[in-house]
């Protein structure tokens, strides 16, 4: 792979934006985030993660007249229906996720299920300003456990027990959790076709 190619993500996220230049360095890519050029913001009126990506990427592409990438991604929580899914970030008030946790932990204790069973996906779109685009899809299955635990991570971190595991994605350090999480594996999707077709960026 070319070393020093950049790559817009359109995302403001702090905690997904290190999580994906931690990953990506290693390769030579260096990601530049909405941010860093003032990307507005862009309204997600998608029902699935794959439109929600692709309206950010594409919007960004066609600003800048380039490829650019965004992703999408949520907690799926088997008890409550898949909830909250695409609105994960808005299922939290206010965006705070402290909050959200306490709110989805409540929930979860309202139904009285033993269920606990569920998944983060996440989905990174790279978008043409032609309006074509390739998406890459990752997926952590896990439970939702009892109480918050650990300081890592960002979102709903410190409730999410990954299958196999005995502790939350909170008290994994990042190159742990980048192996393992939906967006690693969405990223290592998204490398494998940047490997295969170098002349993308």
């Amino acid at each position: 792979m070319q070393k020093s190619r950049e790559i817009i993500f359109a995302s403001n996220n702090k905690g997904k934006i290190k999580e994906i230049k931690e990953i990506l360095y290693p390769l030579g890519i260096k990601v530049i985030s909405g941010e860093d050029i003032e990307l507005p913001d862009v309204e997600e009126t998608g029902k699935t993660f794959e439109e929600n990506a692709y309206i950010k990427a594409l919007a960004a592409a066609k600003i800048k007249n380039i490829p650019c990438v965004a992703d999408d991604s949520g907690l799926c929580v088997d008890a409550i229906g898949g909830r909250p899914g695409v609105y994960t970030a808005r299922y939290a008030p206010n965006r705070d996720f402290d909050k959200g946790m306490d709110k989805l932990l409540l929930e979860l204790s309202e139904t009285n299920s033993t269920n606990r069973s569920a998944y983060f996906s996440c989905v990174i779109v790279l978008a043409y300003p032609d309006g074509n685009y390739k998406s890459f899809e990752g997926r952590v299955d896990g439970s939702i456990a009892t109480q918050k635990t650990g300081k890592s991570g960002f979102g709903y971190d410190p409730i999410f027990i990954p299958t196999g595991y005995n502790r939350s994605f909170a008290e994994f350090n990042s190159d742990e959790k980048n192996k393992i999480s939906h967006r690693g594996r969405a990223l290592q999707k998204f490398i494998k076709y940047l490997t295969d077709n170098e002349n993308i960026l």
